[in-house]
């Protein structure tokens, strides 16, 4: 066996290495996925007009660039979250939120003119048995803060009432830890 291990030990040795192959691209690579991206950062957030300050908002893409999730921190009372996907069988884009108190809504809408639509039933929203739906429209402003108004009808989408209008504002330094 000896005898031809000189020989193995060469073919071995001269063989060229392969070239490394690319990785294969993001399943989540289309345009429709980045959508949302406008969201995407660390925010002041503060009522529409007004100069108190009302919550700091995280917003990541996740997921090898699937999913973008909130992180709503109000500086007073309960926080939430929202996991948002864009759903390439259906072309739509899906929001589940998650508060402090029991249970979740689901909304679901699409990009359409510049703008995120999602629309959803708020169960209790306006306070036990008092359910809403609630119509949210994310705009990206001029001066790249972005505009989430809440529109609520309570007579199933014949007429709609401001429920929340924020303006969340870039932050100039990270969000602290907790």
């Amino acid at each position: 066996m000896s005898f031809f291990a000189p020989a193995i030990l060469l073919a071995v040795q001269s063989a060229p290495a392969a070239a490394p192959s690319a990785p294969p691209p993001s399943p989540c690579a289309a345009a429709e996925f980045s959508q949302f991206d406008f969201w995407v950062g660390e925010w002041d957030v503060y009522p529409n007009g007004k100069d108190n300050q009302v919550a700091l908002s995280k917003i990541e893409k996740l997921y090898a660039g699937c999913a973008i999730r909130e992180n709503w921190m109000p500086l007073k009372g309960p926080g939430g979250g929202s996991l948002n996907a864009y759903n390439p069988a259906t072309k739509s884009w899906h929001q589940t939120w998650v508060g402090s108190a029991p249970g979740h809504v689901n909304f679901d809408g699409g990009f359409t003119g510049e703008k995120m639509v999602l629309t959803g039933m708020w169960a209790g929203v306006n306070g036990p048995g008092q359910d809403a739906l609630i119509r949210m429209i994310y705009s990206l402003q001029p001066d790249g803060s972005v505009r989430q108004h809440g529109e609520q009808s309570t007579d199933q989408g014949l007429t709609w009432s401001t429920n929340f209008d924020f303006i969340y504002k870039k932050r100039k330094e990270p969000i602290p830890a907790k």
